[in-house]
């Protein structure tokens, strides 16, 4: 799939009914899937060379993690990233549907993986008692996470790391998009969880409605425009390194673009 290519609701490549590989790159892979009652993930594994994180659109899942598979259960709007060597599960326990979001950061082939391709994939089963301590494990509840009022806008970072930057926005139409820019090394995404809005790649405008998905190959001129009304999305961008940005945009009207993965234009 080229990795510039925005999706319709339910688009992608589809492994089985309601899983779809969004985006499959050496820097991320993403899926979105819906899990029935009942439907569980993995046994519990590790892997060692990359973060496995969620994030849940509609319905619950629960995770269980750590050496001890701590249990944790979370609702639309819940967040959880998984570093590497912690082991890990998760499943619907119900009573409804769960829709959710999995980004693997590096992608390492996971979606080679998913078509059955790929054995030797970074998953790793352990036995329950195995694994690192789970403090490095990243869990949010709807809402939470570093938070930063930009205007009437909110933009609230999940997850910043080497590998793997996540934020969630809140956009009212006075978010400080950048002008239209590129990067030269880092793969961005956008998935629209409410509202909708028109992204603009090269010479293209393509509208995202809510459910929509961007991935943003590096090298590729892109620009979102304002949305007619509230807008709420998830950006994602790997490798990481992008928190210094949204810092400083919180602190001054301009920020020193120059020191991050961003060339504008001309």
């Amino acid at each position: 799939m080229d990795a510039s290519k925005v999706l319709a609701p339910g688009e992608g490549e589809t492994i089985r009914p309601g899983f779809e590989i969004k985006v499959g790159r050496p820097e991320l892979v993403l899926t979105e899937a819906i899990y029935a009652p009942g439907d569980v993930g993995p046994d519990p594994h590790v892997h060692h060379d990359h973060v496995d994180s969620f994030f849940v659109l509609e319905g619950e899942l629960e995770w269980r993690v750590g050496p001890e598979l701590t249990p944790h259960r979370g609702g639309a709007g819940t967040f959880v990233s998984v570093p590497r060597d912690v082991l890990h599960t998760f499943r619907n326990a119900g009573p409804g549907e769960a829709h959710f979001l999995n980004l693997h950061a590096p992608g390492l082939g996971f979606e080679r993986y998913l078509r059955g391709e790929f054995p030797e994939f970074d998953q790793h089963y352990l036995p329950e008692g195995s694994g690192l301590a789970p403090d490095g494990v990243v869990v949010l509840d709807p809402g939470e996470g570093e938070s930063f009022d930009l205007g009437s806008s909110r933009a609230t970072i999940k997850v910043a790391g080497p590998d793997l930057f996540v934020m969630e926005v809140e956009d009212a139409g006075d978010f400080p998009h950048p002008p239209a820019h590129r990067h030269g090394h880092t793969l961005e995404c956008v998935y629209a969880i409410d509202g909708s809005f028109e992204l603009a790649l090269d010479d293209a405008s393509h509208p995202l409605p809510r459910g929509g998905f961007a991935a943003i190959e590096p090298g590729v001129f892109h620009f979102s425009s304002p949305p007619d009304g509230a807008l709420r999305f998830l950006n994602v961008f790997a490798p990481g390194g992008f928190e210094g940005l949204v810092r400083e945009a919180a602190r001054s009207a301009e920020p020193d673009f120059g020191r991050y993965d961003i060339e504008f234009a001309n």
